[in-house]
């Protein structure tokens, strides 16, 4: 018995181009019905029937398809849309995608491209039982999607707590979505359309901190000539992202304990406390109880930033996202350059199943669309990712220290940072997790030696 093909709506005001499109999806084997505006699309949504997909010309002068897309978003089973446009702005695009659209075209729209983003729009929001696919946690164009039940938990009690004010702690290395997960709760949140403030703690400078987050009077310091909001009064009712946390000052950390625990602040400068009501998000790729342990965070905060305490798996504890994970990244990217790329090779499967993956979700999402843009046909293959070359890369350049009888304790120190920025191709962040050295002291140490390369230089000139 054969698969019953997948039935595609499209809206749009122009006859012409509805048979256009009609007749392309048509070859490509869909069966495909036509609305001649949101109304009659509105209408065929209630008369029933099952819908793959909705193909929506954006009508001039109005939000694009946003009362189709409120209107799908109420279905018990939502359809994914896509959205065309004639004109076509940033700004729209973003509107768009924030009310629930899967993908934004700007025409003119060529076949090819209107198939791969098409395919991908179906293939990303699959979820046939004990199929492939797993369904997906949005945030806006962006999306958890996992089978793994350690990370199903996490996302379960991220969404249970979100309607809270609860602080919240989100641990994990670098690259397994930390910061989706902080936009995750924000969207799931009591004020979902209050603003999202995020803040790099580690980018941060020393004298300038406290202003950022807290704010400053006009006069409070030279420079100072006019009053400035921080980051917890810009945030209102919204949420405050603070990244990278465990690379605060010691200083600042007891300013922050304390925000946190009155709910107000004092501007620099600022004579009266300030109340806030932002929910406060904490992010951080180091293991903070070891922090709290070397003597590099306070203990007290860290208990106050404890009390949703959410840890995500590195991507080599749940195997089995990777094949679902390539496969939507696959999708995505065929789609965002044009190209129906739609297999693995059995050869590329393996190695993805078999690489480390030490740069999680984020390095699998680049090695995919790398491999994406080399692709010749429709089929990925192990030359395509780079893995191999990769790996071997690895082993070969991976130095061994060797230190002489009479090496300062500071040299050994020396050789050992530049060697392992050197394996990580200059990447200050993974190079402190691999020392075990925060950001800000692998900072000051670098700074220590480009001082002592300079000094035997001036005193040789002079």
């Amino acid at each position: 018995m054969g698969v019953e093909p997948k039935t595609i709506l499209v809206v749009g005001a122009d006859a012409g181009m509805r048979s256009t499109w009609m007749r392309v999806l048509q070859q490509n084997g869909f069966t495909v019905e036509t609305a001649a505006d949101g109304c009659q699309a509105l209408a065929r949504m209630s008369a029933g029937g099952a819908l793959s997909l909705i193909l929506a010309v954006a009508e001039k002068g109005r939000a694009a398809g946003r009362e189709l897309l409120e209107s799908v978003g109420r279905m018990r089973a939502p359809v994914p849309v896509i959205v065309v446009s004639a004109c076509g702005s940033v700004a729209e695009a973003v509107e768009t995608i924030q009310n629930g659209a899967h993908d934004y075209l700007v025409m003119p729209v060529s076949p090819e491209r209107l198939m791969a983003a098409a395919r991908a729009a179906m293939t990303a929001v699959e979820a046939s039982a004990g199929g492939t696919r797993a369904p997906e946690h949005r945030v806006g164009q962006k999306a958890f999607i996992t089978h793994d039940p350690q990370l199903l938990e996490v996302l379960e009690m991220a969404r249970q707590v979100a309607r809270s004010t609860a602080t919240v702690l989100i641990q994990g290395e670098s690259g397994t979505g930390k910061e989706l997960l902080a936009a995750y709760i924000h969207r799931h949140g009591l004020y979902p359309e209050a603003p999202y403030v995020a803040v790099n703690c580690a980018a941060l400078p020393e004298t300038l901190a406290e202003s950022e987050l807290f704010g400053h009077e006009k006069g409070a310091f030279t420079g100072a000539v006019m009053r400035k909001i921080g980051k917890f009064e810009l945030a209102k009712k919204g949420t405050l992202v603070l990244d990278e946390v465990g690379e605060m000052a010691l200083p600042l950390q007891a300013k922050l304990l304390r925000v946190l625990q009155e709910r107000e602040i004092d501007r620099v400068g600022g004579g009266m406390p300030v109340p806030v009501e932002a929910r406060v998000v904490a992010i951080s790729n180091r293991d903070l109880a070891r922090s709290v342990t070397a003597g590099t965070f306070r203990e007290d905060l860290f208990f106050r930033l404890h009390v949703v305490p959410l840890v995500i798996p590195p991507l080599r504890e749940r195997p089995g996202d990777i094949r679902l994970l390539a496969d939507h990244f696959l999708a995505r990217f065929g789609s965002q350059v044009g190209k129906v790329v739609s297999r693995f090779s059995e050869q590329a499967l393996r190695l993805l199943n078999q690489h480390p993956w030490k740069g999680n979700v984020r390095e699998l999402a680049n090695r995919i669309e790398r491999a994406v843009l080399l692709a010749d046909g429709d089929t990925i293959h192990p030359r395509h990712l780079g893995l191999e070359a990769a790996s071997e890369s690895r082993s070969a350049a991976t130095p061994t220290m060797l230190f002489r009888c009479g090496t300062t304790v500071w040299e050994m120190e020396r050789q050992l940072i530049m060697g392992t920025l050197s394996e990580v191709d200059h990447n200050r962040t993974r190079a402190a997790e691999l020392l075990g050295i925060s950001i800000r002291t692998l900072r000051n140490k670098l700074r220590e030696y480009q001082a002592n390369t300079a000094a035997p230089a001036a005193a040789r000139s002079a």
